[in-house]
């Protein structure tokens, strides 16, 4: 059952704009309930380096003031999204998919895009009203081994946060582009690992097939963003950062977590109760 604070706060923000401080605290409530519900990899080693990674890029963007927060999922399925407010996940297939820091940076910077743009928070608005019981638990990381028909684990109206439409990712492409380069990092990193995510989809469909559910990705995507890193002109002097030994630790140290836990078809209730 959906907690009403959650429904309420749905129904509050889709009847009237959204102050930043509304849409913090929308995106603090679904915070609370994705954290309880999925494997938050709780390593500090590991908590430490994505959320000081993310902060180096979403600090840097016209939203620095928010309060952002950054984590990594134990789950093999590649994926990553966003809540409004700044919180943002990603889980631990795509770190492990990810050959350079540039192409996890280039995630990271398309996810804080989100946020940055409100994408999350305009489906909201634009929604006829917040309709209960969406699973987007499962569609984010595969935890849910049955798929959205015998799903038990619902996070109140968080599935508008899990997929956008094309325009949207287009945008946040862009931003994304822009946000880690201001950084300091590489774009080439967005389009690379577009790549790398597409001949997996030939290899290893049911690894990626919930980035492709709430990502829609085809070559046109790689070529815009191609397109938009060659306009920038960037001068190599820069010397924009691609890889570097922390990154290498950072993926060994993630490769070495338990393994993920089963895939879970119910949660347990209100008190702990299955």
């Amino acid at each position: 059952m959906i907690r009403c604070s959650v429904l309420a706060g749905l129904i509050l923000v889709s009847a009237c704009s959204v102050s930043q401080d509304e849409e913090a605290a929308l995106g603090r409530r679904n915070a609370e309930e994705i954290n309880a519900q999925l494997p938050i990899v709780t390593d500090p080693a590991i908590s430490a380096y994505i959320q000081e990674l993310g902060e180096s890029i979403a600090k840097t963007t016209s939203r620095s003031d928010l309060d952002w927060h950054f984590y990594v999922i134990n789950t093999r399925q590649v994926n990553a999204f966003a809540l409004p407010g700044g919180y943002v996940y990603v889980n631990r297939g795509l770190i492990e998919s990810a050959d350079r820091l540039d192409e996890l940076t280039g995630t990271l910077g398309h996810e804080i895009g989100h946020v940055i743009q409100r994408h999350s928070i305009k489906e909201v608005q634009n929604a006829q009203k917040a309709n209960a019981g969406v699973a987007i638990v499962c569609t984010l990381t595969n935890i849910c081994n049955s798929g959205l028909t015998q799903v038990a684990v619902q996070v109140g109206g968080t599935a508008f946060f899990a997929k956008h439409s094309r325009l949207d990712e287009l945008q946040a492409d862009s931003e994304g582009v822009v946000n880690v380069t201001r950084a300091g990092y590489d774009p080439q990193g967005i389009p690379d690992l577009f790549q790398v995510l597409l001949k997996e989809r030939e290899y290893q469909p049911t690894v990626v097939e919930g980035w492709f559910a709430s990502h829609p990705l085809e070559e046109a995507r790689i070529r815009k963003a191609k397109q938009q890193i060659a306009q920038l002109g960037l001068d190599q002097s820069q010397r924009l950062i691609v890889d570097t030994p922390g990154f290498q630790a950072f993926k060994a140290r993630v490769a070495e977590l338990p393994a993920p836990p089963p895939p879970r078809t119910r949660l347990p209730g209100p008190q702990g109760r299955p």
